[in-house]
């Protein structure tokens, strides 16, 4: 049974993704993204959960930096979780007795209008995390009436629901990863997706549009892409991609191989299965078959067989 490090305490969105990814393994919460994959890195897991994008906030910068910056680790698996927030309260509390709510600043975003319509009155704090502040709220002689989090905080920590699906859009969705140490990837399925991050040797006119020709030309399609700052000044970033596609596919491969050939560094984070299921459209010409016969075509005019 492996053992996996999470995005604690216990009720959080990523704990719920990781009983999806995962239902048998063991979960190990741990404070915060970074001390989640740290605990994958040092041994003490098997592997960690974490988010990596939201659909209305966008990327996880901390989980975007950590896989750029920290050890190499892998992604092997990812989910698209829906989101819905729950009004949590200490039993036999009605919701005109609330006037003051606990929850993380992201959730006082996404239900702002269910907050302003039905607790216009409440004060609004914001905790580290939305499982965080359903732990709060079940302590007795908590200062706060309520908390805004996820249905799994109420079952852990003994709150009832005031109300459901409280966000103001019902469509959000959360995308998690399950990462690991470097090692064997997933096989292809036909339906993949790879991640890296990319570094510019120099900053110089046209150094984005270089790399994204890269996959151009090669028929990949990107899903994702992301700039983080360097840390060395304004205006220096780095790229994180998300494209289509497994390594192993020749067009792919041959993309990465571009994208190190013209870049400082490459990190790569792994081809694993698209969790939407959705396959790329293959260009003409681009299919393993196209770039193994042009690899067969060049090999023969090489040696004089025009």
């Amino acid at each position: 049974m492996p053992k996996l490090a999470y995005l604690g305490p216990e009720g959080t969105f990523t704990e719920e993704a990781l009983r999806i990814l995962a239902p048998q393994a063991e979960r190990l919460p741990r404070a915060n993204v970074s001390a989640a994959l740290d605990a994958a890195r040092r041994g003490e897991a098997d592997g960690a959960v974490v988010p990596l994008e939201n659909s209305l906030e966008g990327a996880i910068t901390t989980t975007l930096d950590e896989f750029a910056w920290g050890e190499p680790l892998l992604i092997t698996a990812e989910l698209l979780l829906p989101v819905e927030f729950s009004l949590l309260a200490r039993p036999g509390t009605g919701i005109g007795r609330i006037k003051r709510v606990f929850t993380h600043p992201a959730a006082i975003t996404q239900c702002r209008a269910f907050i302003a319509r039905e607790l216009p009155d409440a004060v609004v704090v914001a905790a580290p995390s939305t499982a965080a502040a359903a732990q709060e709220v079940a302590l007795p002689g908590s200062p706060y009436d309520a908390a805004v989090a996820a249905r799994i905080a109420g079952e852990h920590y003994g709150l009832v629901e005031l109300a459901t699906g409280i966000g103001d859009r019902s469509d959000t969705v959360t995308r998690f990863v399950r990462v690991s140490r470097p090692g064997p990837l997933p096989e292809p399925t036909g339906s993949d997706r790879t991640t890296l991050v990319a570094f510019l040797t120099d900053d110089h006119p046209g150094a984005l549009l270089e790399m994204l020709t890269e996959f151009s030309v090669r028929g990949v399609n990107l899903t994702r892409i992301e700039s983080r700052p360097t840390g060395d000044g304004i205006g220096r970033y780095f790229f994180h991609f998300d494209f289509e596609g497994h390594v192993a596919d020749a067009r792919v491969g041959e993309a990465v191989s571009g994208l190190h050939r013209i870049c400082a560094d490459v990190r790569f984070l792994g081809s694993y299965p698209r969790a939407d299921g959705l396959s790329p459209q293959v260009k003409r010409g681009t299919a393993n078959g196209d770039f193994a016969e042009a690899t067969g075509w060049l090999s023969r005019i090489r040696t004089g067989q025009v």
